[in-house]
């Protein structure tokens, strides 16, 4: 689907297509969400947790 309208607002493009200086910024309720679908293994695991 790369470079149709179905990839124009998703979050791997948009990673992807930064500038490496620019910060990635996620809110804390963003956060919790994506937890709470990986805890219901509707995604997979977040690697990167803090500690």
């Amino acid at each position: 689907m790369q470079h149709t309208d179905a990839c124009d607002d998703c979050v791997v493009t948009y990673l992807c297509n930064r500038e490496p200086d620019d910060a990635v910024i996620i809110e804390l309720s963003d956060l919790r969400a994506m937890r709470m679908l990986a805890d219901a293994g509707l995604v997979p695991e977040l690697k990167h947790r803090a500690q």
